[in-house]
């Protein structure tokens, strides 16, 4: 018998989601339990940057090995385009974003706001912004600020945060979601 939770779901159809979700995670970080949620066995990354025209959609990761090339590429797409600097982006934030990505089933590309930042970069938007932390995990290339236009913050958000991988930022006021792989934590409304 089908137990209802009183939000449409049944019991049936949340286990078998959850141990659909189990197969897809098993390739990820062995000490990382839950890290990468429907990440799978190929990891994909698709975005465009409104600001320089670019996009990127490519498969970086397959059956446990990084691409060197794909990688390569998401550093230079993911670049402080202000100043043109380009950084190493921490593959855990890329990872966070391509599990994230999959969990909302969506086919369009992250809009990418901001990836990697320099200093004089961070410290100009810290000026103009009290959003802006001093000691950034984007200087580091630890962060990004995405949004997806057919899905709302919430849901980017939500996505985000069961990942488990780092912190989640709410920006709804701006229409954007922050992805770090820093410490497990959320924020913002």
């Amino acid at each position: 018998m089908a137990e209802n939770n009183g939000s449409g779901f049944t019991r049936r159809a949340l286990l078998g989601a959850f141990a659909a979700t189990t197969l897809t995670a098993a390739p990820t970080f062995s000490n990382a339990a839950g890290f990468l949620r429907g990440a799978g066995d190929i990891r994909r990354i698709r975005m465009y940057s409104g600001r320089t025209g670019e996009r990127i959609d490519m498969i970086y990761w397959i059956e446990g090995q990084y691409i060197k090339d794909a990688v390569k590429e998401v550093n230079y797409f993911m670049r402080d385009w202000r100043t043109d600097g380009v950084k190493s982006i921490d593959l855990r934030t890329v990872d966070i974003m391509a599990a994230s990505h999959n969990l909302l089933n969506a086919s369009e590309p992250y809009m990418l706001l901001s990836g990697y930042r320099s200093p004089k970069t961070n410290a100009m938007l810290r000026s103009r912004s009290r959003g802006v932390a001093k000691n950034s995990l984007h200087m580091r290339g630890q962060a990004a600020d995405l949004r997806l236009g057919t899905r709302s913050v919430g849901q980017i958000y939500k996505a985000a945060a069961a990942c488990r991988g780092g912190g989640v930022g709410r920006y709804s006021g701006s229409n954007f979601v922050h992805m770090d792989c820093g410490v497990v934590r959320t924020w913002g409304r």
